[in-house]
């Protein structure tokens, strides 16, 4: 995801978005997108639960020069207004409620100066990939590494979940998330004011189709 062909047409769309407005991100995380859209000269400010993350982003050249606002970006407020707001790379699926997921988008649309977008970058739930009986979906495996994902289809509850093998020693991990549908995210963003205005299959704008996989989304706060 860091690769110039991610990130290039990211940050193509957003500082169009932008339209020599601030922009907003919200999991701002080492500054992946941040620190190319600041170099395209527009204002980013950033909120970021993680302080060690906004550490690395500070060590980079040019993370000095982006606000960061140490919170939860669900709820978090940071001063002024935005033209663009933006959470990519299926961090809203990191708010593990429906609650949280909704205060996040009231929380996008606060900070918009009327006119403005919130994007989300995030994966289409791969539910068509568990046969009857099966709740594990695997997305990698090699001889030193196996990963999958654990759906909960009563709770839309899931988790990554790592084993690496390291000199005959295994170590796992999990990490908790909870997936949501596009349409599910168009309440969402009608509960806090705002409107479709487009969907995508990717960053340069593919048409969003039922075999898409993720999707990018921007809805609208009303001039």
């Amino acid at each position: 995801m860091f690769h110039p062909d991610a990130v290039g047409p990211a940050v193509d769309l957003l500082a169009g978005l932008a339209a020599g407005g601030r922009a907003l991100e919200l999991g701002i995380g080492t500054g992946r997108l941040a620190l190319p859209l600041a170099r395209r000269g527009v204002p980013v400010h950033g909120i970021d639960l993680s302080r060690a993350m906004v550490t690395r982003l500070r060590a980079k050249p040019g993370g000095e020069a982006i606000g960061v606002t140490v919170g939860d970006f669900a709820t978090t407020r940071v001063d002024g207004e935005f033209t663009v707001a933006y959470l990519v790379f299926n961090t809203i699926m990191n708010l593990t409620t429906q609650a949280a997921q909704v205060a996040c988008f009231r929380n996008a649309a606060a900070h918009l100066a009327p006119g403005g977008r919130f994007v989300v970058e995030v994966m289409v739930p791969e539910l068509r990939k568990l046969p009857p009986g099966q709740n594990a979906v695997p997305f990698h495996a090699s001889a030193t590494r196996w990963a999958f994902d654990v759906y909960d289809v009563a709770t839309q509850a899931m988790s990554s979940n790592y084993v690496d093998v390291d000199g005959g020693r295994g170590d796992y991990r999990s990490i908790p998330f909870r997936y949501v549908w596009p349409s599910e995210l168009d309440l969402m963003a009608e509960l806090a004011g705002m409107r479709l205005s487009g969907r995508w299959d990717g960053w340069t704008r593919e048409p969003f189709t039922s075999e898409s996989s993720r999707h990018v989304s921007v809805w609208e706060k009303p001039a």
